[in-house]
């Protein structure tokens, strides 16, 4: 590709994953971006993002994004009922795509009793996204236009680092942990598997999970062996409906038909294993980290929370604007800030590759295999918690 040629992005979404893509792009100057349009349904809200990141242009339709010449790639933020119909659309349509977790999910079909969630089977949903990934595997294929799957835990620094590590030492991962847990989610619709095709596994668990995923394909490399999931063995469950509603009063959760706890054991073709939790329980912010205990080292991997940095307030007095920390319902008393964020948590790194990757033509980091294998481990996970049993991949 041309070196003087400015790379064209088109977004579609205007919550908050496209604010965090976005902060990232604007820390990242090393190559040439031009935010030519955003979409989104709401007016307000588009409005809104165009005048925060300079957008050049706003409208509602999601065809304006594949119809305009100048757009190089669409980077899709919308929910995730949304993402595979416009993951293929858009490289249909010639563009090259970013892909907000999660790439897609069972949102429901013709003759299904609802809520989804309660009343079909995790068997059938299985099997209907294994035909979905397939699906969309053939697009991707087809397209030769590059696929970038945003998972940002793969770019985190101190992941970063374990991978460095393990290629250095060419450690074993014997026994891998992670976790993302919170008090809920901002989204209206975080309760609806229509909406979200799961609950806070999906949601949340989704991150660790990759992340656990990748550095073991890095230790499959740095030691020259194949490595892939073997079985899955999970529990998921709803533990806030049991709170009255003044118990309920600090946590945000309000699941009808997906899961606010999921637990998932992995255990990999090479005999070691993996435990992922993730749940809408936690109060104080927000717990992200993945643990490695390896052969010849322990690694931890803390995103949030930090301790780089503690404040006290007696008051939020001039604070309204000033972010502390992630899902955190106060400032006043002990707080450890996030700092730095789209650096700390992987979105400035995650960006920087995508468009190096499609302005010099390489393959993304987080690529379609990531996502591929992510989701298919995930919707694994929700069929072996209702049949109770381990799932064989």
């Amino acid at each position: 590709m041309n070196n003087q040629h400015e790379l064209c992005i088109g977004m579609a979404g205007a919550g908050r994953a496209t604010e965090l893509h976005m902060e990232a792009l604007k820390r990242f100057s090393g190559i040439p971006l031009c935010y030519k349009r955003i979409i989104a349904r709401r007016e307000d809200q588009v409005k809104k993002m165009q005048e925060r990141f300079g957008f050049l242009e706003y409208s509602l339709k999601f065809e304006d994004l594949l119809n305009d010449p100048e757009i190089d790639v669409i980077d899709v933020c919308t929910p995730p009922y949304a993402h595979a119909d416009m993951v293929e659309q858009a490289l249909k349509a010639g563009k090259h795509v970013i892909c907000e977790k999660p790439l897609s999910g069972y949102f429901g079909e013709d003759g299904d009793n609802t809520p989804i969630g309660k009343c079909v089977s995790k068997v059938k949903m299985y099997e209907r996204l294994l035909t979905s990934l397939d699906h969309l595997k053939d697009c991707v294929e087809k397209s030769k236009k590059k696929f970038c799957y945003a998972e940002n835990f793969i770019y985190a620094p101190a992941v970063t680092k374990a991978a460095e590590i393990i290629t250095a030492k060419k450690s074993k991962i014997l026994f891998s942990k992670g976790e993302e847990s919170l008090k809920g989610s901002s989204s209206p619709v975080a309760g609806e598997w229509a909406k979200t095709g799961g609950g806070t596994f999906i949601r949340t668990g989704a991150h660790p999970l990759s992340a656990i995923i990748w550095l073991k394909q890095i230790e499959a490399k740095a030691r020259n062996e194949k490595i892939s999931v073997q079985s899955v063995f999970a529990d998921m469950a709803q533990i806030t409906p049991s709170l009255n509603d003044y118990e309920h009063r600090h946590i945000a959760a309000r699941p009808n038909d997906v899961e606010d706890f999921g637990t998932v054991i992995i255990t990999f073709s090479d005999g070691t294993k993996a435990v992922v939790m993730a749940t809408d329980t936690l109060l104080g912010g927000s717990r992200n980290y993945v643990e490695l205990y390896c052969n010849d080292a322990v690694i931890n991997c803390k995103l949030t929370m930090s301790d780089l940095m503690s404040t006290y307030f007696l008051d939020e007095d001039g604070l309204d604007d000033v972010y502390i920390s992630e899902m955190l319902p106060s400032k006043k008393g002990w707080n450890n800030p996030f700092l730095e964020d789209v650096i700390m948590r992987g979105y400035v790194d995650e960006m920087r590759d995508f468009m190096e990757s499609i302005y010099y033509n390489r393959e993304p980091k987080s690529d379609y295999w990531v996502a591929h294998e992510t989701l298919r481990v995930i919707y694994a996970a929700y069929k072996s918690a209702e049949l109770g049993k381990a799932v064989v991949l």
